[in-house]
């Protein structure tokens, strides 16, 4: 099914990344089970654990386990910075015999030391690749946004020029990195609507369960840290399962509010962490009801 059919049905989703190689196929399986039980509109599939290397690369291999073992809807990742043509081709043709229909098109992080191959400077540049490599209905397209601006980019109204690009591409789905503030979310939502973006904008919600992670991820995305949210870290930061409990108190909390202002759909990156997926699921289980009834 479509990430265009999924999201007038359910607005909740998840996000998980390729386990390292420490992971046993068990542990992997245990984890794709709890969240398969949230029932998911779908679940995207980070692009690596072994890097551009196709052979090495498990997103889609995890993706085709999600959908045959599991019945949810896979979304896999796709970068294209670090990749020549030819395996971008080959990753299509994996993906098809797979079955997998939805795909999160992104222009990847930069290696350093690295030269690039030259082929794909651009997210959008892949889209239309893509686009233009297969037949019109055979994967829906997905793609990412930056609800405070890419932490490249000069301005947001060149990051909103930029987002433009990618949705005439062929975009039918627009996933937020994670934030922390909604009214940044907000903010991001009125320049989208007045530069004529018009497909359906899913926010990003990242729970703080892990002050380095947390640094990691901010580091890459260029998200602002409120200071309500610096002060719950610094009091709860040695304390692992109260930082957990208030990161889950957090992340509940933007949920409520995004969903009374009527957001298109939540995208929980989930973080491979079934039991804190499943206790934010519980706590708004009966607002994603009530918006999916609307």
């Amino acid at each position: 099914m479509k990430v265009r059919d999924i999201g007038k049905k359910s607005i909740f989703s998840l996000e998980v990344f390729p386990p390292k190689k420490s992971y046993s196929p068990e542990s992997i399986s245990k984890i794709f089970g709890q969240l398969a039980a949230l029932e998911p509109g779908f679940i995207s599939v980070t692009y690596g654990a072994g890097g551009s290397n196709i052979q090495q690369n498990k997103t889609v291999e995890l993706c085709r386990v999600l959908k045959q073992e599991y019945q949810v809807e896979p979304v896999a990742h796709l970068t294209c910075f670090n990749s020549r043509k030819d395996e971008i081709l080959t990753m299509l043709e994996l993906m098809k015999e797979r079955g997998i229909e939805n795909i999160l098109a992104l222009r990847g992080d930069r290696t350093p030391d690295v030269a690039p191959p030259g082929d794909f400077r651009y997210a959008y540049e892949l889209i239309d690749f893509i686009r233009s490599h297969t037949k019109e209905d055979e994967f829906d397209i997905c793609a990412a946004c930056y609800p405070e601006g890419h932490p490249e980019c000069e301005s947001m109204k060149e990051d909103i020029r930029n987002l433009k690009r990618k949705v005439d591409a062929g975009v039918s789905l627009l996933i937020s990195q994670l934030f922390f503030d909604n009214e940044d979310f907000y903010r991001f939502q009125e320049l989208c609507g007045a530069a004529g973006i018009d497909v359906p904008i899913h926010a990003g919600i990242m729970p703080v369960t892990n002050k380095s992670r947390l640094e990691r991820m901010v580091s890459t995305c260029g998200a602002s840290l409120p200071k309500k949210l610096t002060r719950m870290i610094a009091r709860y930061e040695n304390n692992p399962q109260a930082l957990m409990d208030a990161g889950i108190s957090y992340a509940t909390e933007q949920i409520v509010d995004l969903l009374a202002s009527g957001v298109d759909g939540i995208h929980l990156y989930a973080m491979n962490q079934p039991k804190m997926a499943k206790k934010i699921k519980e706590n708004v289980a009966s607002l994603i009801d009530a918006h999916n009834q609307d």
